[in-house]
């Protein structure tokens, strides 16, 4: 997840090394131009970015809705680079295809506001590394902080006007955001009912070499807890070579509760589906992108 040996398969496959900071910047805007692209019959949104207090404090986030109706909700967990542009355009774009979308910032405990920017930084760049995983720290390693953080959000988002309350809640997220997703359906499962997790690190940890408590909180060992309609786990061909056995695992636990799991390894490098990403994939990405529509049509019912 995020970790030095995917980095370096990163830079080794696409060869990004060799692009200078600003050839970089521009690859971004051009994806996240491509990635603003309406989906057909489009919805007229409204964005704004909000405050939610949870127990440990103020998180900020931004929440984009369909401008009439109501809509089922949908809660983004960002990857660890954060809450910013790529993060907001997706949300819009998931909003004009008929939801109401809060994508929020998981290190408001450290940090608010915007931690990285693709156009100057590079997540593989040492500095960069270091400083946003220390950031993530407190974020992933500690279940009882999305327990608090999923429990506000969900909460917010069911007094939005917007929000049909009577449709289950979906969540999706990236990178670190993976096993967010899985907490965040089993310590709200009333509410949640549908989770999608692209490229999600530590899904599973059962790794003989892992620590102990790692494994006691692996995200897998909650699905019991879940009352999931439907969920994605969309894989990165070089995470999963890492560790070939976490797809199984993952998906033996959905099906030993009954709870339907795609699981698939997509022939792309783990971060190709946010478009400021140094591996977005545009072929990927969309097809990512058109199964977790079908996972939210299919589980928020």
């Amino acid at each position: 997840m995020c970790d030095e040996h995917t980095e370096d398969s990163n830079e080794t496959a696409f060869n990004v090394g060799e692009l200078s900071r600003r050839g970089f910047g521009a690859m971004s805007l051009a994806a996240l131009a491509a990635c603003a692209t309406s989906p057909e019959n489009a919805k007229g949104v409204t964005e704004q970015e909000v405050e939610i207090t949870t127990a440990d404090g103020t998180m900020d986030a931004h929440y984009v809705a369909p401008s009439s109706g109501k809509h089922p909700a949908v809660l983004v967990w960002p990857d660890i680079m954060g809450l910013r542009p790529a993060f907001r355009v997706m949300g819009k774009r998931l909003a004009e295809s008929g939801y109401a979308v809060l994508t929020v910032n998981p290190f408001y405990r450290i940090q608010k506001g915007q931690v990285f920017d693709a156009t100057t930084e590079k997540f593989s760049d040492p500095p960069v590394r270091t400083r946003l995983v220390g950031l993530m720290g407190p974020t992933v390693g500690n279940p009882e902080n999305t327990r608090k953080d999923a429990t506000a959000a969900v909460a917010w988002l069911d007094k939005q006007k917007q929000v049909d309350v009577k449709r289950g809640i979906g969540t999706t997220g990236y990178c670190m955001g993976g096993p967010l997703v899985m907490r965040t359906m089993a310590f709200v499962p009333g509410r949640v009912k549908a989770g999608g997790s692209f490229h999600g690190g530590g899904l599973a940890v059962t790794a003989p070499a892992a620590a102990e408590t790692a494994k006691a909180n692996s995200p897998h060992l909650l699905v019991p807890q879940m009352q999931a309609k439907a969920v994605l786990i969309a894989v990165a061909q070089n995470d999963d070579t890492q560790d070939p056995t976490v797809k199984n695992t993952v998906k033996a636990a959905f099906d030993a509760k009954g709870i339907p799991a795609e699981v698939e390894v997509y022939p792309a490098q783990h971060g190709w589906c946010p478009p400021d990403s140094q591996v977005f994939d545009q072929v990927q990405a969309d097809r990512a992108w058109a199964r977790l529509l079908a996972t939210f049509e299919k589980g928020l019912v």
